[in-house]
C-alpha cells in the first residue's frame, strides 16, 4: 500500500515533535520544581535576615512565647546543634486542612541577649506543587498547540511546495506519445522541480521524434511493399494456373503462395494501424453493432464449420455506439478471426452484446494466456501460429481510440475477451 510523500514528510515531523515533547516534558518539570525550591529557600532566607534586621536586638527572652503565639510559620525554638542555617523538607500536620502538608524549612542559629536559640521558618509547598503542576499543564497545552499548528502549516506549505510537482505527475500520466498534445508543465521557482521538468521536455521530444521517425517508417514501409507483394501474388498464381507440376513443385508454389498471403496480411494490418495512430479515422456517427454482427455472421460461420466449430450469440436489439463504421467492422472482424484461428475442433464461440458490453468467448488451450503480452504487437501464445501478431493490438487500439476498456479472462475452459462500452 503506497502513501504520499506529504503524508509521509507530515508523518516524520509528528513523530519527531511527540517525541521532543516526551523527551522534555520531565525535564522541564524537574527544572519548573528546582526553580521554585531556590525560589522557596531564597525567601525563608530573606525573613531570616529580615527578623536579624529588624526584631533580633530588640526582643527578649520574655517575648518568644508571644512571638511564637503570633508567628504561625516562624518560631523561635531552644537551640540546637546548628552550626549553619540548614534547608530541609519537613512535614506537618495541618489542623485546618486535616491532612499532612508539605514544608521547605530553614533552621538558623541566632542571639536573644546573648543566650543562642535556633530560629525555624517554613514555606508550605502546596502552594508551589499546585504552581507546578498549573505551569506542567500550561506548558502541555502551549505544546500541543504549537504541534497541531506545526503540523497545519506544514501540511498547507508542503502542499503549496508540492503542487508544481503533483501538476507535472498529473502531466505524465495523461500524457500518451502517439498524441500530438505534449504535457505543459508548471512554472515554479523550486530548482528541482524546474530541472526535472526540463528533464521530463527533453526526454518526451526526444522519444516522440523516435516515435514519430519509427511511425513514419513502418507507414512508408507497408505503402513501398504493396506493389512488389502483389506483383509477386499475381506472378505465383499466373504460375500455377500455367501448366502441371509435379507434387513437389505444386507444394512448394503452395508454400510461396502462403507466404505472400500472410505477408500481404501484414502490410495491411501495419497500414491499418498506422492509420488508426494518425487519426485518419476521425469521421463518426451511430453505429449498430448488432446489426454489423449480424452481417458477418454467415461468412465467418463458413470460415468456422470447416473445423466444425459452431458459433452462439445472444444479441440485443438496437445496440448502439458512436463511432467510426469502418473500424467497428474491423473490430468485429479481428475478434472473430482471434476466436477461431485460436480455438480447437468441435469447439465453439460466444458472442455476447448487451447494452455497454461486447464479449467473444471461445474454447481452446486448457490454460490461461498471459495478460501482460496478448496485446503487444507481434506477441504469439505459439509460434508456430500463422498469424502475425496483430490482431489483438490492433483490437486494443481500436478500443483505446474510442476510450472503451478491454478485459481479458479464462473460466470454465473459455478464453473471454470483454470491452466495455461505456
Amino acid at each position: 500500500m503506497t502513501k504520499k510523500l506529504l503524508n509521509k514528510t507530515s508523518r516524520a515531523y509528528s513523530i519527531f515533535a511527540l517525541l521532543v515533547l516526551l523527551v522534555s516534558a520531565p525535564f522541564f518539570y524537574i527544572a519548573t520544581e528546582e526553580l521554585y525550591i531556590d525560589d522557596a529557600d531564597e525567601a525563608l532566607i530573606l525573613r531570616k535576615n529580615e527578623f536579624l534586621k529588624y526584631f533580633a536586638s530588640s526582643l527578649k527572652e520574655s517575648d518568644i512565647p508571644v512571638w511564637n503565639s503570633f508567628n504561625r510559620d516562624v518560631k523561635i525554638k531552644d537551640p540546637t546543634p546548628v552550626l549553619k542555617d540548614t534547608l530541609f523538607y519537613s512535614v506537618y500536620f495541618d489542623s485546618l486542612s486535616k491532612e499532612d502538608e508539605p514544608y521547605r524549612e530553614l533552621n538558623a542559629r541566632i542571639l536573644i541577649e546573648g543566650k543562642p536559640y535556633t530560629l525555624s521558618a517554613r514555606i508550605n509547598l502546596v502552594e508551589t506543587e499546585d504552581l507546578i503542576k498549573s505551569v506542567a499543564i500550561l506548558f502541555f497545552i502551549i505544546i500541543l498547540l504549537l504541534l497541531l499548528g506545526l503540523l497545519i502549516i506544514n501540511r498547507k506549505w508542503s502542499q503549496n511546495l508540492w503542487k508544481p510537482f503533483y501538476e507535472t505527475l498529473y502531466q505524465i500520466e495523461k500524457f500518451e506519445i502517439d498524441k500530438s498534445i505534449k504535457p505543459d508543465f508548471p512554472k515554479t521557482d523550486v530548482e528541482e522541480f524546474t530541472r526535472l521538468n526540463h528533464s521530463l521536455e527533453r526526454l518526451i521530444e526526444k522519444n516522440t521524434l523516435i516515435y514519430q521517425s519509427q511511425r513514419e517508417f513502418i507507414e512508408n514501409a507497408a505503402h513501398e511493399l504493396q506493389t512488389p507483394l502483389a506483383v509477386f501474388q499475381a506472378k505465383i498464381d499466373m504460375l500455377i494456373q500455367s501448366g502441371e507440376f509435379t507434387a513437389q513443385q505444386y507444394q512448394i508454389l503452395n508454400s510461396l503462395n502462403d507466404a505472400i498471403a500472410r505477408l500481404n496480411r501484414l502490410n495491411k494490418n501495419l497500414l491499418l494501424l498506422s492509420k488508426i495512430e494518425n487519426d485518419s479515422y476521425q469521421e463518426k456517427q451511430n453505429v449498430s453493432l448488432t446489426k454489423i454482427i449480424k452481417n458477418l455472421l454467415d461468412f465467418f460461420t463458413e470460415q468456422a464449420s470447416a473445423n466444425n466449430i459452431k458459433i452462439k450469440t445472444e444479441l440485443r436489439e438496437h445496440s448502439t455506439v458512436f463511432a467510426n463504421p469502418v473500424l467497428i467492422e474491423i473490430l468485429i472482424s479481428n475478434l472473430f478471426l482471434n476466436a477461431i484461428r485460436h480455438n480447437v475442433k468441435n469447439g465453439h464461440i460466444e458472442v455476447t452484446l448487451t447494452e455497454d458490453t461486447l464479449s467473444f468467448s471461445n474454447t481452446g488451450e486448457n490454460k490461461a494466456l498471459d495478460v501482460d503480452k496478448i496485446f503487444i504487437r507481434f506477441s504469439k501464445s505459439n509460434p508456430s501460429e500463422h498469424g502475425n501478431g496483430l490482431g489483438l493490438a490492433i483490437i486494443k487500439k481500436i478500443v483505446e481510440l474510442n476510450h472503451w476498456e478491454i478485459t481479458y479472462s479464462f473460466d470454465n475452459f473459455l478464453h473471454t475477451f470483454q470491452i466495455k462500452l461505456k
